[in-house]
């Protein structure tokens, strides 16, 4: 049997806005996951934690290619994994960015959240360190290329 070779009708720029995207979804992830985690730290969840987050990614331009909507239902979902005793989505979420220099602005995301309802509860503080060292810690996810 002759092997022939294989063409793709996807074009570069396709190729890049799919790559794009999964990149922003895996940031989206990391940011809505610490999010979530430092929202629900102090005992209450208060819309204004979820509001400060999905402000603050959108405005910063963290995941250009997610909208709003989207990054409000990801925190939601987050919050509700949390709830169900599940840290572990947490820690994969924050994985593919441990390390790299996105690390700071899941730290920087997280803090808003802390801050947003006006009161950095002291489980909220516990909380921040407690991410910033799995950044700082985390072995990478290895990629197979």
């Amino acid at each position: 049997m002759e092997e022939r070779p294989f063409y793709s009708n996807v074009t570069a720029a396709e190729l890049a806005t799919d790559y794009l995207n999964h990149h922003d979804q895996e940031v989206m992830q990391a940011l809505v996951a610490a999010g979530a985690l430092v929202a629900l730290s102090d005992g209450l969840l208060d819309d204004v934690e979820r509001d400060a987050l999905v402000h603050f990614v959108d405005l910063q331009g963290f995941v250009p290619t997610v909208s709003r909507r989207e990054i409000a239902e990801a925190f939601d979902i987050s919050v509700r994994q949390i709830q169900r005793g599940g840290t572990s989505p947490v820690v994969e979420a924050l994985r593919p960015l441990a390390g790299l220099s996105l690390a700071s602005i899941v730290v920087r995301t997280a803090g808003r959240v802390a801050a947003a309802d006006l009161k950095i509860h002291p489980g909220e503080l516990r909380t921040l360190k407690m991410i910033r060292l799995v950044m700082m810690t985390l072995p990478p996810l290895r990629r197979v290329n």
